[in-house]
């Protein structure tokens, strides 16, 4: 089982060179990706304990320290690379979409996976989500003028019912449960791994059509951009003071953003061009978190 996660990005490229070419099989599939998510968040809530999110109460500076680092790195960043690839009005409003937002919810899954902490990440991004709500029309406003209205409600009952329902109840069946559940903790890796990869397939069919017509420029930005936000998590968090296993859980907290909510506001504010960035993002950021998990699954753990 060890084996086969640890080729966990061998399987998602794969899989998403199926989708590439064999799309219409994995369009139809758009429904499963918030079951999929679900089921993931619930394996997550079985490995963890009340204790866990407590534990993060002493870590509430590297929550602060997480946000503040993707707040400010993120969107700049986003600007920064956009000029120098000479990208076009349309398409820096995406990235700054993709800059300003929250972090997504696949961050939790790569964090368990990378062995990160999980009630740490899980804590950043209900965290990042609130202050988005403000953060993301007021960046988005300060560095190109675009005002956009953040859909608040919607935005909360995502969280709720992706994150904080499924996450409770893995939490109270682990309580439950207890040596009985031991088999369920040593499959729900594999489990988490397989609908990730699933997830990851279907996104890449659902946007065949953008990476036919995408230009290499966005490309090289878009992987740009998440290697700037994973770099800089892990290595200010280790600046700061933290171990491994924190900053391994800021890295991806802050280069995994909620691709899909600029996507949505891209393409209700903006143009069909703004979205594609988003779109792009969603492929790619799944993918490069899928290595940096399966670099730490490779690594024994050391000062952790």
């Amino acid at each position: 089982m060890q084996r086969l996660t640890v080729l966990f990005p061998l399987w998602a490229l794969l899989l998403s060179v199926a989708a590439f070419y064999q799309p219409q099989a994995f369009v139809e599939l758009k429904s499963w990706i918030v079951p999929l998510l679900m089921v993931v968040m619930l394996g997550m809530g079985f490995t963890l304990r009340w204790h866990d999110f407590q534990g993060v109460w002493k870590l509430r500076k590297v929550v602060g320290l997480g946000v503040a680092v993707q707040f400010l790195v993120m969107p700049l960043a986003a600007l920064l690379i956009s000029r120098l690839f000479g990208l076009s009005q349309e398409l820096t409003v995406g990235m700054m979409l993709v800059g300003a937002t929250a972090g997504g919810t696949a961050s939790n899954v790569m964090t368990y996976l990378a062995g990160g902490h999980v009630a740490l990440s899980v804590s950043m991004t209900m965290v990042s989500t609130l202050v988005a709500v403000v953060m993301l029309p007021l960046l988005t406003w300060f560095y190109i003028g675009q005002s956009v209205d953040v859909p608040v409600g919607s935005m909360m009952q995502s969280l709720f019912k992706l994150i904080v329902v499924p996450l409770t109840l893995g939490m109270l069946f682990n309580h439950w449960l207890g040596e009985r559940g031991r088999f369920l903790h040593q499959m729900f890796p594999l489990l988490s791994m397989s609908a990730i990869i699933l997830i990851i397939a279907i996104v890449v069919g659902l946007n065949q059509s953008n990476l036919i017509g995408a230009a290499i420029g966005v490309f090289a930005a878009i992987i740009l951009h998440n290697l700037i936000g994973l770099t800089s998590g892990y290595w200010i968090s280790r600046k700061f003071g933290y171990d491994s296993k924190v900053a391994r859980t800021v890295a991806i907290e802050v280069g995994m953003q909620n691709s899909g909510l600029s996507v949505a506001l891209a393409l209700k504010y903006f143009s069909a061009a703004s979205a594609l960035p988003g779109a792009l993002f969603s492929i790619w950021h799944n993918l490069s978190g899928a290595l940096f998990a399966s670099f730490w699954q490779r690594k024994t753990p050391s000062k952790d």
